[in-house]
């Protein structure tokens, strides 16, 4: 289905092995429930990588893209508790983007999800995001594709550094456009229907600079407000 607001934090990354225990306690029993306690906050959810360069994915949705800027999440971020600074020292290569929604639609939540994050020249991402939508059109008409995003992240908010990123010591990739397929359908026949029509070569066509195949992930929990 269409993404529950106008405003999301996209967030991507990998977990040391020997954090992954902690990780999961942390983020299901502390982490994604203070999240969406934020007001504004919707609902988060969490994903695994199949077949992806990085771990996890994991989506919060807010009511509108000032959310995700705004004074309540930025105290969130500035103010971890204790589990938080543990927790995320066990975290690699993070990419993070705080997005409001250029394009969402869909009838339902999929099980699967392809991602995609990328640069675009500043001030071209809704043009990019209108060139883009022939493609999304071809998907949505495929067998098998629950929903589509297209999210494009606000560049100052995403640039801010926050504790929590000093916490982990190494800086975030900062993407600035986020495109997401949710997908209800097996395996392998999703992944060679998003992996054939976003193509790196399709999405370069349209400015799209240092994009890759599509990461695709199961989903694990949702949270809900």
């Amino acid at each position: 289905m269409t993404i529950l607001g106008k405003g999301a934090v996209a967030i991507w990354h990998d977990i040391v092995p020997e954090g992954l225990a902690d990780f999961y306690a942390w983020h299901d029993g502390e982490h994604m429930p203070e999240r969406v306690a934020i007001p504004g906050f919707v609902r988060g959810r969490r994903y695994v990588a199949l077949d992806a360069d990085l771990g996890f994915f994991n989506l919060y949705e807010t009511v509108d893209a000032s959310v995700v800027v705004g004074p309540d999440y930025r105290a969130r971020l500035n103010a971890p508790t204790p589990w938080t600074v543990a927790a995320v020292k066990s975290f690699r290569n993070v990419a993070r983007a705080l997005c409001r929604v250029a394009y969402s639609k869909g009838h339902a939540d999929g099980g699967l999800v392809a991602t995609l994050h990328y640069d675009v020249a500043p001030g071209s991402e809704d043009s990019h995001v209108a060139a883009l939508v022939p493609l999304f059109e071809k998907l949505a008409a495929s067998p098998g594709i629950a929903a589509l995003h297209a999210l494009v992240a606000d560049d100052a908010g995403t640039r801010e550094v926050n504790a929590e990123e000093k916490a982990r010591g190494t800086a975030n990739a900062r993407p600035r456009l986020v495109l997401a397929v949710e997908g209800c359908d097996d395996l392998p026949e999703f992944t060679e229907t998003v992996r054939a029509i976003l193509t790196p070569e399709a999405l370069g066509q349209h400015g799209a600079i240092g994009a890759s195949a599509a990461g695709i992930y199961r989903h694990q929990i949702t949270r809900a407000k």
